[in-house]
């Protein structure tokens, strides 16, 4: 079985987590038996409890590596950030899930169950990632490449969201648009259009109308 984030990482407890990763990614931990995973990994139950110590042993450790492996595409010190407010290589999320993690790593998926069933895990990653988008804004704001708008809680989050969003409706998207949206093709042809939203906006004035802030 290869290594779920590119990482090497043979041993048989990365191997195990690994199986658990996909399987809890595929049909929620709550309904993924211990002897499941064993299989899937191709070791026996008792070198899943050895390692672990029980199913949930197992589930914090595979939060802990699913939540390292997404907090990593976020990791920026202040120049780091000066860079991406001021420079043109700046990333969404989803752009950023689509370079970080290759066709068929259940990554994303296990990333769309926490956040939809209201996870803590997914909850945590949630606040941090809003926290950043808040701070993001600010500073680009600080600087004059974006308006910082009525309610910055309000934008912050909606367009967290907005990036999450093509992530936890992937499938139905790629039936939508007929290509997946976390490939290179996709992510191309969707970072294009919103980035002519974001910066021309979707909807017509009307003469008269105000234009919002």
């Amino acid at each position: 079985m290869s290594s779920v984030a590119g990482e090497g990482d043979l041993t048989a407890k990365a191997i195990i987590r690994n199986a658990a990763l996909r399987l809890f990614a595929e049909r929620g931990p709550d309904a993924v038996t211990v002897r499941e995973i064993a299989t899937a990994a191709g070791v026996s139950p008792a070198l899943v409890v050895h390692h672990f110590g029980s199913k949930d042993g197992l589930r914090a450790a595979v939060d802990e590596y699913a939540g390292q492996a997404f907090d990593s595409l976020f990791a920026m010190d202040e120049r780091d950030l000066a860079e991406a407010v001021t420079g043109d290589s700046w990333m969404s999320v989803a752009e950023m899930f689509a370079h970080a993690f290759p066709h068929g790593s259940p990554l994303p998926a296990y990333l769309r169950r926490l956040l939809l069933v209201n996870d803590p895990a997914g909850a945590a990653l949630f606040g941090r990632w809003y926290a950043l988008t808040r701070r993001l804004l600010d500073s680009m704001a600080e600087v004059g490449v974006a308006r910082p708008g009525a309610d910055p809680a309000v934008r912050a989050a909606f367009l967290l969201v907005n990036d999450l969003a093509l992530i936890l409706l992937r499938n139905p998207i790629a039936a939508a648009i007929g290509v997946d949206p976390l490939t290179p093709e996709g992510i191309t042809r969707w970072a294009k259009e919103v980035a002519a939203v974001y910066t021309q906006g979707a909807f017509v004035i009307a003469p008269g109308e105000e234009k919002p802030s």
